[in-house]
């Protein structure tokens, strides 16, 4: 039986922000000191907040926090801000072209997964005339993010399925979840079992390039410059996003947040702030623990036997997606950092990407993630439609 809750909070956003962050202490802590410390703290914060959510410690995310809302519009995009003070633009250059193509071949593996997941259900007779559509939704979802899918769904009525809506947004929540697993595990596996072939952008870990940023003091000064900056830059960047609408000129806040990051990064006084690197770290470790919390198992109920098939489909989908980027860095002996950063840009978008290249320690791939991210954002709503017409 589900517990609803466990307290009876009078302010439960207070509540679920305070079991966040203590999620993430508690993860750091194991790490730290038990013999889990061959795992990452971004991979035991995920599985962590998904079992307390799952037994409704927390709320999940049909439930829904406007926590969860708040990290995903304000904190997300802000770790973006705060890492990005620490990239070198020299470094980014040699992960472009790679990250580039493994992105792209990412795509082709999503679109063909569609296709033979929704074969492997009969997808055209199990959903009907919902069955464009809901091809059309998961080809934009896993292209970059769920802003294509709410787009498409939005356009084609259907949220008017409640039921099934939710249904697809758990599925869906869920395997984004497990696939940021996947792609934490992956690359770790790899250079344990072979030698990492021909690394295409080899970089030191953030540890190694800055050994004080663990212990770094972080002063009222630095603190108050960095928060006024990136909230600042945030405000910004969503102003002139929704001033260039009007003009039919659509560029993602987040590039413009980035452009303005990277601006900043290259000011000597800006770029050595110390607590930059940590309120960044910590703000991914947050959106990491939101994503858990949306890997909600119960919500499949809700939807009978149609659950298993969408199972099925989203499986299929991500597996196939995940063949054709690991088998194209494997064939083209490429990075598996990179393979791995440029997958998790496709299936979760510009946050999921800078996370995971943060949980690697790569820093030179910050960039890069955040760009192609940001570009499936824009291909895949695109793509998602011409899917549907051309099944319609």
């Amino acid at each position: 039986m589900r517990v609803q809750t466990l307290l009876p909070v009078p302010d439960q956003s207070l509540y679920v922000l305070s079991m966040l962050c203590l999620s993430v202490l508690i993860c750091e802590w194991l790490v730290r000191t038990t013999f889990l410390k061959h795992l990452s703290t971004a991979l035991l914060v995920i599985l962590f907040v998904a079992l307390i959510a799952n037994l409704g410690i927390i709320p999940s995310a049909s439930q829904g926090s406007p926590v969860y809302s708040g990290i995903f519009a304000y904190v997300a995009p802000l770790s973006i801000f705060f890492l990005l003070l620490d990239v070198n633009l020299e470094s980014i250059r040699r992960a472009g072209a790679p990250m580039l193509i493994l992105f792209g071949i990412g795509i082709l593996g999503t679109v063909v997964g569609v296709l033979v997941g929704m074969f492997l259900i009969n997808g055209a007779e199990q959903f009907n005339e919902l069955y464009p559509p809901i091809s059309g939704m998961f080809v934009g979802t896993y292209t970059g993010g769920s802003v294509n899918f709410n787009a498409i769904a939005i356009h084609y009525n259907v949220m008017e399925e409640g039921v099934l809506y939710a249904g697809m947004a758990a599925v869906d929540n869920i395997i984004t979840a497990l696939w940021m697993v996947v792609t934490l595990t992956i690359p770790t596996l790899f250079r344990r079992g072979m030698k990492k072939i021909a690394p295409s952008a080899p970089a030191p870990a953030v540890e190694e390039q800055h050994p004080e940023r663990e212990k770094e003091t972080i002063g009222v000064m630095s603190l108050s410059i960095l928060l006024s900056l990136g909230l600042f830059t945030l405000l910004v960047s969503n102003i002139m996003a929704d001033w260039l609408a009007t003009f039919g000129i659509v560029i993602p806040s987040i590039l413009i947040l980035t452009t303005i990051a990277l601006l900043l990064a290259q000011i000597p006084s800006v770029h050595q702030l110390p607590g930059g690197h940590l309120l960044g770290l910590f703000s991914v470790y947050l959106f990491l623990a939101v994503i858990g919390a949306y890997c909600e198992f119960a919500a499949l109920s809700q939807i009978g036997d149609l659950a298993w098939r969408l199972l099925v489909l989203v499986v299929t989908i991500v597996l196939i997606h995940g063949l054709f980027t690991f088998g194209a860095a494997a064939l083209g002996k490429l990075d598996w950092d990179v393979a791995a950063v440029a997958s998790q840009a496709n299936i979760g978008g510009s946050s999921s990407a800078l996370a995971l290249a943060k949980s690697l320690n790569r820093m030179d791939l910050y960039l890069p993630g955040i760009l192609v991210g940001a570009l499936g954002n824009g291909v895949g709503t695109y793509l998602g439609f011409l899917i549907a017409g051309w099944l319609a």
